[in-house]
């Protein structure tokens, strides 16, 4: 009967092939091994970035300012990836700054010096973009020659939070003319401009670039005259942001030769500010834009001088650190820049199946096999005693108990479940157990 039992699961694969494990010592390998696993992926995938979102926040400044004008440009790059840039419009970089710290916007133009002193974590810069200079002009006619002739005047210096009104506040109270007399004035941008053509300031003070409307505008002013900065290396000593720069002459135009001298300015770096979770993805395309963008020369930048990791205010974002030593990273070199994102993120999971799959692939089953030959050591152990304790035995009669020993254990041997790699084990346990019985038979015959 048991034989055509055999029989029967003889013609089921499924069953053969169920026949061919000992599941007690595959749970006590397998389970843990698989909880290690797991739990290695779980980890993994604490540190996986969920996939980009389609939008990235730029703080900008006013509609018609430099940093909107270069958002403007970041814009069709992006969008040939499948990313959207949104400007969002502020007073400037100081407000930029506070958007920034308060995880509002992703990235911000941030002025030179504005975040001098601020010790956050969550701010990373991506670099230097170029130069932006400060301008001052005043009306014709006006005695002004330097800059400390603006005491007692009318000067506009930006609207509040506005990297302008911080620099201009810097510098004017560096000479000590920021009080009474002096009357400063909130304008900013275009409407100082036409403040200065209406003679409602004697003088403004504008930061940016010079494709910016309001500094254009100053330019070809018939009412307005650029100040030469005579102490710009002074400036640049006392304010380590600041870099002396000079406007050659007819730079601007040279038709009309705008300017008709050379001009001495100062100017800061801008910088491009990443609050610490923007998204790895969109790091790296705001860097590829950035390079795209301002690597050609401008007005007072070589080309190739920037996008540049120069020292600022804060430190440099490790992606951007990179970005700039190597370049952009090695999958976006040769795949989209949606998929290289998605292969980049699928590594990091692949790292628990390096570091853990594999070696419990190799060893686990060496682990399975010591657990079924430990088993099988365990009643060679108690054949081994039983063997002993018969050629110790002299009493004919102790036979009946050598026998009912070896019953028992051929009996436990019979009754355990060995997986048919380990079948010849098996086997020559139990021609072995049978070995014994036989040479206590004949050694029982001979005292007798």
């Amino acid at each position: 009967m048991r034989y055509d039992a055999m029989n029967r699961t003889a013609g089921r694969p499924i069953l053969r092939w169920l026949g061919q494990f000992a599941w007690r010592d595959l749970a006590l390998v397998g389970v843990p091994a698989l909880a290690l696993v797991i739990g290695g992926f779980w980890l993994a995938a604490q540190y996986i970035r969920p996939a980009p979102p389609g939008t990235l926040r730029v703080a900008t400044g006013t509609p018609s300012g430099a940093y909107s004008l270069y958002a403007a440009r970041y814009r069709p790059g992006a969008e040939d990836l499948g990313f959207h840039i949104a400007e969002i419009a502020t007073a400037g970089a100081v407000e930029n700054l506070r958007r920034l710290r308060a995880g509002e916007v992703d990235f911000g133009f941030v002025q030179g010096g504005i975040g001098a002193g601020i010790n956050d974590d969550n701010l990373l810069s991506l670099g230097a973009l170029y130069y932006e200079p400060l301008w001052v002009f005043h009306a014709r006619g006006a005695r002004v020659q330097q800059f400390r002739d603006l005491a007692g005047r009318r000067i506009a210096i930006g609207a509040e939070g506005s990297g302008t009104r911080a620099l201009a506040l810097s510098l004017l109270e560096a000479y000590g003319i920021a009080a009474s007399p002096t009357r400063l004035s909130p304008l900013g941008g275009t409407a100082a401009v036409a403040a200065l053509e209406r003679g409602e300031v004697d003088a403004i003070m504008l930061v940016g670039a010079h494709r910016s409307a309001a500094i254009w505008l100053a330019l070809f002013s018939s009412r307005a005259t650029l100040l030469s900065l005579a102490d710009a290396p002074a400036h640049a000593r006392h304010f380590p942001f600041l870099t002396p720069l000079t406007l050659p002459r007819g730079a601007i135009d040279l038709a009309r030769v705008i300017p008709e001298r050379d001009i001495a300015l100062v100017g800061t770096p801008v910088q491009m500010v990443a609050h610490a979770d923007s998204h790895p993805a969109h790091v790296d395309l705001m860097l590829q834009a950035m390079r795209a963008v301002h690597a050609s020369p401008g007005l007072f930048e070589a080309a190739g001088e920037f996008p540049a990791p120069r020292l600022g205010d804060f430190p440099i974002h490790p992606r951007a650190q990179r970005f700039y030593q190597s370049g952009p990273p090695f999958l976006q070199r040769y795949l989209p820049f949606r998929i290289a994102n998605l292969v980049d993120r699928t590594i990091v999971l692949l790292l628990p199946f390096i570091a853990l799959l594999l070696p419990i692939l190799r060893y686990a089953p060496q682990l399975y096999g010591w657990r079924i030959q430990r088993r099988m050591n365990r009643w060679y152990g108690e054949l081994k005693f039983l063997e002993r304790d018969a050629w110790l035995m002299s009493d004919p009669s102790a036979r009946e108990v050598l026998n009912a020993r070896l019953d028992a254990l051929e009996e436990a041997v019979n009754r355990l479940s060995v997986p048919l790699d380990y079948s010849d084990h098996y086997y020559h346990l139990r021609a072995h157990i049978r070995l014994v019985r036989d040479q206590i038979d004949r050694r029982m015959a001979q005292r007798l």
